[in-house]
């Protein structure tokens, strides 16, 4: 990974990016409600697979957003192949610009880390993670952290 993952207690980089259905996506657009920022590699991968899957039933009152250097394409093939509803957004191009932006890029791979970030209202990372490619993350520790966000409904 080049870089440092982005600061909790910074506020978090925008962003505008395209959804699986080729809709623009920006961050600030969710202010007032916390938005949960999941970076994964691939599309299509094993290990992504379980950990967005584990997503597709996330409660109600926080956002989801998945990033990856995957096109718009791909993440439509995949969300119309496992239901998912939430925004699959392409770092497509410029390639991996977003994932820079947070720290969580591989230059040598040129793809994101798992890195997830936790959003608050206000736009302010409030929590986040970073494992390697091949280790997944626990969605419970991303309900535990909105729970320690005040007026966020888990």
């Amino acid at each position: 990974m080049n870089g440092h993952p982005a600061q909790v207690g910074a506020a978090a980089p925008e962003f505008e990016l395209q959804d699986q259905h080729g809709s623009p996506v920006r961050l600030s657009q969710f202010r007032g409600r916390p938005v949960v920022l999941v970076f994964y590699p691939l599309a299509f991968s094993g290990v992504c697979h379980g950990e967005l899957s584990a997503l597709r039933d996330f409660p109600a009152g926080a956002q989801v957003l998945t990033v990856s250097v995957d096109s718009l394409f791909t993440h439509r093939a995949w969300a119309d192949q496992e239901g998912y509803t939430f925004p699959l957004l392409s770092d497509f191009w410029p390639h991996g610009q977003v994932a820079r932006a947070y720290g969580v890029f591989d230059e040598e791979r040129g793809f994101a880390h798992r890195g997830t970030f936790i959003i608050d209202g206000e736009g302010v990372i409030r929590w986040s993670v970073v494992n390697p490619i091949g280790e997944a993350r626990d969605v419970a520790d991303y309900l535990q952290a909105l729970a320690d966000i005040p007026h966020t409904p888990a």
